[in-house]
C-alpha cells in the first residue's frame, strides 16, 4: 500500500456530513412513503394487477397482498428512525431491505432514483452515519463521536460522482447531441408553463438543454469538489434540477439530487446546519467539546473498506455490460437498466398477443389490460424481456383454462426517438418457449438505424 494510500485511509474529518445526509435522506424518503400512500399509488400498482414483472433471480418477490401496506408503513418508518439516528443500525439496514423489496416487485416502475436510494441505503447500513446529532447517542453517550475516517464521507461522495458521470456519459451519442432527441419532442408539449413556455418549442432550445445536460453531468461532480467552484456549481445543481421537475413528471428525483449533492460541502457547512437545527428544535449543544474520533479496529476496517470496494467495483463496470450484446442498446434494451441512463430516449410501442390452441389451432387476441395496469402495459410494450414474462403469463394463464399446449405470439411495433414505428419483434416466434434469461434475443427484429456512441 502506497504511503499517500496510506495516510488517506487514516485521516479524519467531521462527523456532521454524515450526520446531515442521513436527515435529509431519512425525510425524503419518508416523503415519498407517504406521497405513494395518499395518491393510492399502493392499490394502483400494487394491488389491482393480476401479475407482476419480476427481475431476473427474484421471481420471489411479490406483492404482499393487503400486506403490502405493511411494508410500506414500515419502510416510512424505518426512515424515520434513520433521520432521528434511532436504533440506527437497525433501521437503516430495515430501511435497505424494505425499499429495495419495494423497488424489485415490479420491473415496470423501475426508476433511477428508487436504484439510487438502494444504495444509499446500502451505504448507510454500514456507514457510522448515527455517532452524531442522533438519538442513540443522546440515549449512549458512550456512542458519541465527532470525527470518523474520511473515506466513509468520501464513499457518498464517489457514489454521486458514478452517478453524474455515468449518466453524462450515456449523452455522448448521435441522438442526444446531433439529434437533441428526445428533447424535442418533450420540450414543446410545455409550451403552456409561463415565462419559458414559448421558448420550449424552439429548436435551439432543445439543442442547448442537450449539450448543457451533457456537460452538466460530466463536470458538476469536479466543480462540487472544488472550494472556489462549489457555490456556483450548487446553485446550478438547484438551477437544472427545479427545471426538471417542472418540466419532467419525474417524482421526488430532482429533490433526491439537491440534497444528497450537498455531500460535497465542507464539514463546517454542515455543523453550521446542525447548531441551527439544534436551536430551532431546542436541543442542547454537543454535550462532548473535546474531538473524539472513530476508530476502527484493523480487521474491521479492512472489512469495510473491501465492502465497499466491492460495492463500487460492481458500480463502475454494471453500466457497460451493454458492450456484450450485439445489436443497438435503445433498440433492444439489453443491458440498459441499472446504468444510469436518466431520460435518454422517448420509446413508445403497442403490442397485440395472440394466443394459439396448439391441439386445435383456434387462435384468440388478448385485451391486454384484462390482466395489466396502463402503466405494465406501456413499459412491457417496449421492453424485449417483458414481453416474455407476460407471455409466460398467458401461457399457463390459456392453459388453466383449457387451451392445451398453447402458443403465443406477439405483433408489436415500436418508435425510438420520433422514428416511424416499425415491428419491434419476430412474430412468428413463439415466447411461450423462449426462455427469459441475460443471453441476446435473436428473435428482437433489426434496427435499421445507427445511434453513434456510448
Amino acid at each position: 500500500m502506497g504511503q499517500g494510500l496510506r495516510r488517506y485511509l487514516q485521516g479524519y474529518t467531521a462527523a456532521a456530513p454524515l450526520a446531515t445526509f442521513r436527515v435529509a435522506i431519512g425525510l425524503l424518503v419518508l416523503a415519498s412513503v407517504v406521497r405513494f400512500w395518499a395518491k393510492g399509488w399502493i392499490a394502483e400498482l400494487y394491488l389491482k394487477p393480476k401479475f407482476f414483472f419480476s427481475y431476473y433471480g427474484f421471481e420471489w418477490v411479490r406483492p404482499l397482498g393487503p400486506y403490502t401496506y405493511a411494508l410500506f408503513l414500515f419502510c416510512g418508518l424505518c426512515a424515520l428512525l434513520v433521520a432521528l439516528g434511532y436504533w440506527y443500525r437497525s433501521a437503516a439496514a430495515g430501511l435497505f431491505l424494505s425499499f429495495t423489496y419495494i423497488e424489485l416487485m415490479d420491473k415496470s416502475t423501475y426508476l433511477n432514483h428508487y436504484y439510487f436510494v438502494s444504495l444509499v441505503g446500502l451505504l448507510l447500513v454500514v456507514l457510522p452515519a448515527g455517532r452524531y446529532f442522533a438519538l442513540d447517542t443522546w440515549r449512549h453517550p458512550a456512542r458519541w463521536r465527532s470525527e470518523v475516517p474520511r473515506w466513509t464521507v468520501d464513499a457518498l461522495r464517489l457514489l454521486m460522482g458514478i452517478v453524474y458521470c455515468y449518466a453524462g456519459l450515456a449523452k455522448l451519442n448521435s441522438d442526444w447531441l446531433v439529434h437533441a432527441m428526445p428533447l424535442r419532442i418533450w420540450l414543446p408539449a410545455k409550451n403552456d408553463l409561463s415565462f419559458i413556455g414559448p421558448l420550449l418549442g424552439q429548436v435551439w432550445v432543445a439543442y442547448a438543454f442537450s449539450w448543457f445536460g451533457a456537460f452538466y453531468d460530466l463536470t458538476v461532480p469536479f466543480f462540487l469538489l472544488n472550494r472556489r467552484t462549489r457555490p456556483w456549481a450548487y446553485l446550478t445543481v438547484v438551477v437544472f434540477h427545479v427545471l426538471t421537475a417542472v418540466l419532467f413528471p419525474i417524482g421526488m428525483f430532482p429533490y433526491v439530487m439537491m440534497v444528497a449533492a450537498l455531500i460535497f460541502f465542507p464539514a463546517e457547512w454542515h455543523e453550521r446546519v446542525l447548531q441551527r437545527l439544534r436551536r430551532l428544535l431546542r436541543l442542547s449543544p454537543a454535550s462532548h467539546q473535546a474531538p473524539r474520533p472513530l476508530v476502527y479496529g484493523r480487521a474491521t476496517r479492512q472489512l469495510l473498506l473491501i465492502g465497499l470496494g466491492a460495492i463500487f467495483v460492481v458500480q463502475l463496470l454494471l453500466p457497460f455490460r451493454y458492450l456484450l450484446y450485439p445489436r443497438e442498446l435503445f433498440w433492444t434494451e439489453e443491458g440498459y437498466r441499472f446504468s444510469w441512463r436518466v431520460m435518454l430516449m422517448e420509446k413508445m410501442g403497442q403490442v397485440q398477443f395472440k394466443v394459439v390452441d396448439g391441439a386445435t389451432g383456434r387462435a384468440r387476441l388478448v385485451n391486454n389490460y384484462e390482466h395489466l395496469s396502463v402503466l405494465q402495459e406501456k413499459m412491457m410494450s417496449t421492453q424485449p424481456d417483458m414481453l416474455v414474462q407476460f407471455a409466460h403469463y398467458l401461457r399457463d394463464y390459456y392453459a388453466r383454462r383449457g387451451v392445451r399446449n398453447p402458443k403465443v405470439y406477439a405483433d408489436a411495433y415500436v418508435s425510438l426517438n420520433g422514428r416511424l414505428g416499425k415491428s419491434f419483434i419476430d412474430p412468428t416466434v413463439d415466447l411461450a418457449r423462449v426462455t427469459d434469461d441475460w443471453r441476446p434475443k435473436p428473435w428482437i427484429l433489426p434496427f435499421d438505424d445507427e445511434i453513434t456512441g456510448l
